[in-house]
């Protein structure tokens, strides 16, 4: 009976300190504050994240994507500006805080979102459904 609750303290603590550890570790922007490599146009499903870039038409389409994806809970910015081009966000998950990163780039109506995690290797699709709400918001049908 001792050596299950040893067992069971144990898993608790490589819980508790694997749920610090990915929040507590440090963010590097210069890591994630960068374009995507990929060419093309519309949805781009890509290891460990979701690329899409297309064209937001009206003034500010930038400014505009910007303003929804900092409306979405948990989420903050990292890096850059709407002024520079390319602003890069952390949004973390409701349970554990997983980071996932987001790099929105813009040049005039050609918008690029490039959402990414940081640990494991399958998003499960959250970045790919992140990426069309915001577009869903913006009225560009995801």
């Amino acid at each position: 009976m001792k050596w299950i609750l040893a067992v069971l303290a144990v898993s608790a603590l490589v819980v508790a300190g694997f749920a610090l550890w990915v929040r507590l570790a440090p963010v590097d922007p210069a890591r994630w504050h960068v374009g995507a490599a990929q060419e093309g146009v519309g949805h781009m499903p890509r290891a460990g994240g979701h690329l899409w870039r297309g064209t937001i038409a009206g003034p500010g389409a930038l400014a505009r994507v910007d303003a929804v994806i900092r409306d979405t809970p948990r989420t903050k910015v990292i890096a850059g500006s709407v002024e520079s081009g390319m602003v890069s966000y952390q949004t973390r998950s409701a349970l554990w805080g997983f980071p996932d990163y987001t790099t929105l780039r813009g040049d005039g109506d050609l918008v690029e979102i490039n959402s990414r995690l940081r640990f494991g290797q399958s998003d499960l699709g959250v970045n790919r459904a992140r990426i069309k709400g915001w577009l869903e918001a913006l009225g560009q049908g995801g």
